[in-house]
């Protein structure tokens, strides 16, 4: 069963999600928040989490999606907006997919199974976003995302660069995956070790 938390300030949007999901054998709708704050606060006890790119308390997207995934969810954002720059700055917060609204239910149950599995969501808008997309090539890693790499690029099996950093190896490819999914974003191949390898001795790291 894969559970999904939402976070949407429309709530007949909700109400329609929970009847849309209540029909999905393998998806479980099991909370529902306004904002990014309750569900960070806890625990994490979804494998999804659907967030608006805008909330009406005017909290900066990339923010909310970096917050829930340093809080140990992977992220969905779903939205009614084709904000070609909102949408790169989520995906480098570290988010695993956007897709808009107007996608059906199928498009989106797929998204949330894809996600959950741990691939990453191109939607047409993200793809084209990523294709525009000017800002500079070196993107952002936290420090477990750049320690992790740094061990991995430099010869290491993942499960020993996962020891020598005092962490679990699916901590560890979490981690990993965070950093590959940037670099795709900035249009650079880092898939190998070989590739990441080149990243990181490009980015002086």
């Amino acid at each position: 069963m894969i559970r999904v938390v939402a976070i949407d300030d429309d709530r007949m949007l909700l109400e329609g999600m929970s009847a849309w999901l209540a029909q999905e054998p393998d998806i479980q709708l099991i909370g529902r928040s306004a904002t990014v704050e309750p569900v960070v606060q806890r625990h994490p006890i979804a494998d999804v989490v659907l967030l608006d790119l805008r909330l009406q308390d005017d909290s900066d997207p990339a923010d909310n999606v970096a917050r829930l995934v340093g809080a140990g969810y992977r992220v969905l954002v779903v939205s009614t907006h084709r904000d070609g720059e909102g949408i790169v700055a989520t995906f480098r917060a570290g988010s695993h997919g956007y897709v808009t609204k107007d996608h059906d239910l199928p498009a989106l149950t797929e998204a949330i199974r894809l996600v959950a599995s741990g691939e990453t969501v191109y939607s047409p808008d993200l793809a084209f976003a990523l294709f525009r997309d000017n800002q500079p090539e070196r993107p952002p890693l936290s420090d477990q995302e750049r320690a992790i790499v740094v061990a991995y690029a430099s010869g290491m099996t993942l499960t020993a660069a996962a020891r020598s950093l005092g962490i679990r190896p699916g901590t560890a490819k979490e981690y990993l995956d965070r950093v590959k999914a940037k670099y795709r974003a900035a249009g650079r191949p880092a898939q190998t070790k070989l590739e990441l390898a080149d990243r990181v001795r490009e980015d002086g790291l």
